[in-house]
This record gives structure tokens, C-alpha cells and sequence, in this order.
């Protein structure tokens, strides 16, 4: 064989390794207990594109991973105490049981799409804070 088609071999099973790697960190964040499906953006941002992602409960923090990388660490970590909902309403395009949700952290506002029912989850996650420290207005 030429160096050219070793070569092609190489890259072949470096990319079939890479997705091999994708879709092993995709299913084990989306198999975790606590975790959810969640979109973000920055608000404000109509026209930007929503990146799809998986959220996880931690203690006292909530991490959200992209969810097509090969990354190992959370593209967002946003602290229990420090997360503000600022509102939520119907996100039309993904279903009826769908909610935009308006959030805040740090000065920072910021979007995530998420079902009904993760949106639950994180006003009562958000809720059960100890006294003094529940941040969901909606």
C-alpha cells in the first residue's frame, strides 16, 4: 500500500473514533439520573440559533453540556442561589408541551427551551432552595 492510502486509513478511524467518542458521551449524559433535554441562547437573540444540550443536576448547580461535543467538563455551570427564572412561556415550534424559559445569572440573561416537565423540575429544584435563597419569579 501507498503512504497515501495508510494515510486515508488513519484518518478514517481517527473520525470513526471521534463519533465512536460523541455518541458514548451522548448517551451517557442523557442516561444520568437528573438529566434533560435543554436548548440555550443568549436572550435578546431572536435570530441566533438555539444550541441543542443536555442539562444535569449537581449539588447546588446545574450543569449544561453541548450536545455534540467531545468535551468532558460542561459548556455552562449555573449555581442554584444564582439562577433567576425570569419568566416562561409556550416555545412554539417543538410542541405543545414546550416552554421558553427566561432566565438569569449573574447579570446575564439568557434563553433555554425544555419540556413541561423539566421545566417543573427546575422551578421545584429552584423552589426547595433553602429560605432565603429561592430565585423562580414565574
Amino acid at each position: 500500500m501507498t503512504p497515501l492510502a495508510w494515510l486515508a486509513i488513519g484518518l478514517l478511524v481517527l473520525v470513526l473514533l471521534a463519533i465512536g467518542l460523541g455518541a458514548w458521551r451522548l448517551r451517557a449524559l442523557s442516561h444520568r439520573v437528573g438529566s434533560f433535554e435543554c436548548g440555550a441562547r443568549r436572550a435578546g437573540a431572536a435570530g441566533a440559533p438555539w444550541v441543542a444540550g443536555i442539562a444535569h443536576y449537581g449539588v447546588g448547580r446545574i450543569d449544561w453540556w453541548r450536545l455534540w461535543s467531545v468535551s468532558i467538563r460542561p459548556a455552562r455551570t449555573w449555581s442554584r442561589y444564582d439562577l433567576v427564572i425570569a419568566g416562561r412561556e409556550p416555545f412554539v415550534g417543538d410542541g405543545p408541551d414546550t416552554y421558553l424559559v427566561r432566565c438569569r445569572y449573574h447579570g446575564q440573561d439568557f434563553e433555554l427551551t425544555m419540556s413541561r416537565a423539566a421545566y417543573e423540575g427546575l422551578a421545584s429544584w429552584l423552589e426547595a432552595a433553602p429560605p432565603g435563597r429561592r430565585n423562580v419569579v414565574v
